[in-house]
């Protein structure tokens, strides 16, 4: 059986100040080219449809033109579809039931109420039945009242949800999940807060799942992470964003990943088909006169992060820059005097709680220091919101 497997497609995301509308309809297009030649069994998307939980018009339409173009493929091929963190779950599972007589399947939620089990959905080849499980972005407060015992963080929460369904062991069984796994000791920092452009990991056991909860499964279909990446066993996959949606990212061959199951008690074989980024992502990193000097037809258009190196400040280099760059995100400047600025600031930053943090930015924003009654506000708000990802 061969399956495509996509992730984290970001419809509606801005790269910077940059509307990234057209690339992903044509990476998209891409994706869909790839399905009309290779006709895989089923399409699964893990997660992160849309950028925000109450995506654009314009994001729905990129989506409905994608899912609309794989709906006519002949012969039909399933598509599963699941829920992730930045995804509204209710959203994505509107008209799931009679999307599903087309063979196209959706979980916006996992079980929440008695009764309630991880969907599943069947398909056959030659070898026999293969079971797929739909588990969307799990957060331990949605799955409370299924168990009589406390869930205390993400990984019990999906371990629990797992052990619930007595996964028969004799058939072949794939899982879609978008969640943050590790392999054992992969992660044994403490727990800090990261920003990661349009959300917050918590990094050091709080989300993080062990990968571990995934044995029962012949392939493991994961998003959430946008590096394309096994997690443990080469069949526990993260296949990574369709396309490059931060500079950290840039220079990454993007790719759809395929999968053909085999008899059970086979490994998977996995491979990789790359795509084509209509406008690549690209650091370049030089004094103004070199940068000036790189700018070829393969980079001009090229979405680009500039670092100057230049001692002594340049002449006018934003202008001269976007004379021959079209698309700019950012312009940093690198040197000894920057260096030494950001030294002094990480140390002075290094051990900063969250309400310091926010605090120094408030005080940034406002021009004026928090008053005691705003502080012991801002005290709540995190202080719910740290319980509520508990």
């Amino acid at each position: 059986m061969k399956l495509f497997h996509l992730s984290d497609l970001h419809i509606g995301k801005q790269l910077h100040h940059y509307n990234l509308a057209a690339e992903q309809r044509e990476t998209l297009a891409q994706i869909v080219a790839l399905a009309e030649s290779g006709h895989p069994d089923a399409i699964l998307i893990a997660g992160d449809i849309y950028d925000t939980p109450v995506p654009s018009a314009e994001a729905v339409s990129v989506f409905d033109a994608f899912l609309s173009a794989l709906c006519e493929i002949e012969p039909q091929i399933a598509v599963m579809i699941i829920a992730g963190n930045h995804d509204s779950a209710r959203r994505i599972d509107f008209a799931s039931s009679i999307l599903a007589k087309h063979e196209v399947y959706i979980a916006g939620l996992p079980p929440m109420q008695e009764g309630e089990t991880i969907r599943r959905v069947t398909l056959a080849d030659g070898y026999g039945e293969v079971d797929f499980y739909l588990l969307p972005f799990v957060k331990p407060g949605y799955v409370r009242k299924l168990f009589d015992e406390e869930i205390k963080g993400y990984d019990m929460a999906v371990r629990r949800l797992i052990e619930r369904e007595e996964i028969d062991p004799a058939r072949r069984n794939v899982i879609l999940s978008h969640q943050f796994y590790t392999a054992g000791a992969q992660i044994t920092v403490k727990k800090v807060i990261v920003h990661c452009y349009s959300e917050i990991h918590y990094v050091g056991g709080v989300e993080n799942v062990d990968a571990g909860v995934l044995a029962p499964f012949d392939y493991a279909a994961l998003g959430h992470i946008h590096r394309a990446q096994h997690i443990g066993a080469e069949k526990y996959r993260y296949c990574g964003t369709p396309f490059p949606y931060s500079v950290s990212e840039a220079g990454e061959e993007k790719s759809v990943t395929v999968v053909e199951l085999g008899e059970k008690g086979q490994p998977p074989v996995i491979r990789q088909i790359p795509l084509t980024p209509v406008r690549e992502v690209k650091k370049l990193t030089g004094t103004l006169h070199e940068i000036l000097e790189q700018a070829g037809e393969e980079v001009c258009h090229a979405f680009v992060s500039i670092t100057l190196t230049d001692d002594v400040e340049a002449f006018q280099p934003k202008e001269r820059l976007e004379e021959k760059y079209d698309h700019i995100l950012e312009i940093r400047i690198d040197n000894a005097r920057t260096r030494k600025l950001l030294s002094d600031t990480e140390e002075q930053l290094a051990e900063v709680r969250p309400e310091e943090a926010f605090a120094m930015f408030f005080s940034e924003m406002n021009g004026r220091e928090m008053t005691p009654e705003e502080r012991e506000l801002m005290r709540q708000v995190i202080a719910q919101e740290m319980e509520g990802d508990e």
